[in-house]
């Protein structure tokens, strides 16, 4: 059995222990992998692992020894399920091991706009503080945390841990509706009920057909003026360019971002544009810590080792 670990370079794996890894099966490592690359290296693997390189329907068709595909990775919109089912492969993803790496730096995103952390240091950086006159600079408006409302857009591992991490600053935490279901969610409240509450409000929750572009300009002219959007789920759940209008408008008051729908981002980017304030973007490295990082690399390990006798787990693909 040979297996192909299609992007290790996002994992940045001279920091990764790969024995248990390579243990299973001989492997072919590649660094990144090309869209016109891909049907080549996987002639001859039945287990491929990608984080973000897409498996389509055309590649799975022309790739037959294919029998598993680990997805490095709990999102799963890179691979065509559907043709995997139709052609008998098994698709796994790993949840669960970002709960603490995402909660962390949502929360530190969130604190950042409250304390305008990012934009003092900038000043004092350019000389404000050593014109001041006097002891301190009070020139971005601060905000305390406590006391202010949370909402949350999806509520699996990371939304609730972000919400037992706002709660422990003093805040009240409320949390949509799923889209996934209807009628009486107990415990929830309805989206139109809790944008026009939330003074922050944070995207956990999936891309699907369902919400791609959810928050758009309808969507933020529901939220309550001031409010601060944080996504550290995927950038296609958010119209770029109507976060960018409501940000320069003044009605949001700030927005972190983990996440841009096209990654990396071309330099023209609507959210790159030195002109728009309070706006906050990482490089999608939420889940980037070291330990995090081998939580997910041993998840995909027991995926595959769970597969090879033949009880497999964490299968996305299953037939309904």
């Amino acid at each position: 059995m040979q297996g192909v670990f299609l992007d290790t370079d996002t994992l940045n794996p001279d920091e990764m222990d790969f024995a248990a890894l390579e243990a299973l099966m001989p492997w072919t490592f590649h660094p990144l992998t090309r869209p016109e690359e891909r049907v080549a290296r996987l002639q001859d693997a039945q287990v491929v692992i990608t984080n973000k390189v897409v498996l389509d329907a055309a590649i799975l068709k022309a790739c037959p020894s294919l029998k598993l595909i680990c997805i490095c990775a709990t999102g799963t919109n890179n691979v065509d399920l559907e043709a995997a089912r139709e052609r008998g492969i098994t698709v796994c993803n790993v949840s669960g091991y970002a709960r603490a790496s995402v909660a962390q730096h949502t929360l530190t995103l969130m604190l950042s706009l409250a304390t305008r952390w990012h934009q003092y240091d900038r000043d004092v950086k350019a000389g404000a503080w050593s014109r001041a006159a006097q002891f301190c600079l009070l020139n971005h408006p601060i905000m305390e945390l406590a006391g202010k409302t949370l909402g949350l857009i999806g509520h699996g591992d990371l939304g609730r841990e972000v919400a037992r991490l706002a709660e422990a600053l003093g805040m009240q935490v409320l949390v949509a509706e799923s889209f996934r279901r209807h009628g009486g969610q107990s415990g929830r409240v309805a989206l139109a009920e809790l944008l026009p509450q939330a003074d922050v409000l944070s995207l956990h929750c999936p891309l699907t057909a369902q919400t791609d572009k959810l928050v758009n300009a309808s969507f933020i002219a529901q939220m309550k003026p001031g409010a601060f959007l944080i996504n550290t789920a995927r950038g296609g759940l958010i119209d770029e360019p109507a976060l960018a209008d409501a940000l320069r408008s003044g009605h949001l008051g700030g927005a972190g971002l983990d996440v841009l729908s096209s990654e990396p981002p071309p330099v023209d980017h609507p959210l790159l544009a030195a002109d728009i304030p309070n706006l906050i973007i990482t490089p999608h490295n939420a889940w980037g810590t070291r330990e995090c990082r081998q939580r997910l690399l041993d998840g995909v390990v027991e995926n595959i080792r769970q597969w090879q006798a033949g009880s497999a787990i964490n299968v996305v693909n299953a037939s309904p």
